[in-house]
């Protein structure tokens, strides 16, 4: 069955790239290890910092973005209990591995002179608690094992949402899918479907293109420093 695997990265709007940059290498030790040009984005600039081997944190820096206020309760949620926009990222939750690496993490941003609370007992997970630059709601959890849905999918909740038996099973079960060598063609563009925020004559024409010729027009193999 095909799915996705993991985070191969998740990007963060900056108005600020520097200053993000100095909190996620100080305060949480995580290395800078990609920054460049955004790829086909005039004026952007993209950092990626790594938080494993297959696994990265990314900002984007755009030249409008200086001229976008924060609204919290709109843009933001400022915390874990907060409100924002639908489709908006409400907290990060980034991963160690046990309690002691947890409160190891804690030690550190606290050593940096963040304020930082918790553990708290999840029962799924145990959490500490702070913010980061830009307003950024962040937590770091590590759970000491896989998530059983038979005892963490809460009926309750089903009936909240208007989840039936039969629409619940399917969710945690999903179709078993294992692609076609990728030979399906593009659907039709379908309104009642997510679509990118693009113009519309953009879209249609992106969406229109070959899949080989997307691959030969947009992309950018070569990195930025040549070495060797």
């Amino acid at each position: 069955m095909i799915k996705p695997n993991g985070v191969h990265h998740i990007a963060f709007m900056t108005a600020d790239m520097k200053t993000q940059i100095e909190f996620f290498t100080d305060v949480l030790g995580c290395h800078l290890i990609g920054l460049f040009d955004m790829h086909g984005v005039p004026g952007g600039l993209h950092g990626f910092l790594h938080l494993a081997d297959d696994c990265l944190f990314s900002l984007v820096q755009l030249p409008a973005v200086k001229d976008v206020p924060i609204q919290l309760g709109v843009t933001h949620a400022g915390s874990g209990s907060g409100t924002s926009a639908p489709g908006t990222m409400q907290h990060l939750a980034l991963k160690v591995s046990n309690r002691e690496q947890l409160l190891a993490i804690r030690d550190r941003i606290r050593k940096k002179g963040v304020n930082v609370f918790g553990p708290i007992n999840h029962g799924m997970c145990q959490s500490i608690y702070f913010a980061g630059p830009e307003q950024m709601a962040l937590e770091i959890a590590f759970s000491d094992e896989a998530l059983d849905p038979k005892v963490w999918i809460d009926p309750t909740v089903l009936a909240k949402l208007d989840i039936n038996a039969e629409e619940a099973a399917r969710y945690m079960a999903p179709d078993d899918y294992s692609g076609e060598g990728g030979t399906v063609p593009q659907p039709p563009i379908d309104p009642a479907k997510p679509h990118l925020a693009m113009a519309e004559a953009a879209y249609r024409a992106v969406m229109g293109m070959p899949d080989d010729a997307i691959w030969e027009k947009a992309s950018y193999a070569e990195p930025p420093v040549k070495v060797g």
